[in-house]
């Protein structure tokens, strides 16, 4: 089986139901299996710390779920053009598997949701691919040849996919950018496919 990790954070639950959405696309794959992970919100306490479990939803991410992947679809809401503080604190704990080249040749991807049209969605992709490519992974986006980049009137993007939750974080996931998930999760699941047959 293929697996694939769908690590993200989701303050408001925008960025959680793009996630879902893009697990059911690696699911459409024969063979390919999504395990959907997310990470803490960080205080501004600096004692405080997280339950090791959260309330509801996904597990919280640990490097072994990253390292046992064959692929790797990372999601953020926007701060400012760039990723949420919680997913980059998350990263930046990454460096045992940067030694060691735990992620080096797998496929990668990368999601985000933001309040309004030109929140910075194509930076906040752009910038959540820095790590990724320290760590030696092989990024890939959606190509043209998925319609709904040509048509969409709300979220997509060439560098990943996207959504414009509102102000209010009250819009539905638009039928483009429903289409533009599950396309990327599905992507992303047929190239693990590939390349972990090619090093069988």
């Amino acid at each position: 089986m293929t697996e694939i990790l769908i690590l993200y954070y989701s303050r408001f639950g925008a960025t959680a139901r793009m996630a879902n959405l893009i697990a059911r696309g690696v699911e459409e794959v024969e063979g390919a299996k999504a395990r959907i992970r997310t990470v803490p919100a960080v205080s501004a306490v600096s004692e405080a710390i997280a339950p090791p479990v959260p309330s509801s939803g996904p597990p919280y991410a640990e490097l072994e779920d990253l390292e046992q992947c064959d692929g790797l679809i990372l999601g953020s809401p926007t701060r400012f053009g760039n990723m949420a503080a919680p997913l980059r604190y998350f990263l930046d704990g990454t460096s045992p598997l940067w030694l060691t080249g735990a992620l080096s040749g797998k496929p990668a991807a990368v999601f985000t949701s933001t309040g309004t049209m030109h929140g910075g969605q194509e930076s906040t992709l752009l910038t959540m691919m820095l790590p990724l490519l320290h760590h030696g992974m092989l990024l890939t986006g959606i190509p043209y040849t998925e319609p709904a980049l040509h048509t969409t009137a709300t979220g997509g993007s060439p560098y990943g996919a996207t959504h414009v939750a509102g102000p209010n974080n009250d819009r539905p996931i638009s039928e483009d950018e429903r289409t533009l998930c599950l396309a990327l999760g599905r992507r992303v699941a047929r190239l693990a496919k590939q390349l972990k047959a090619g090093r069988a």
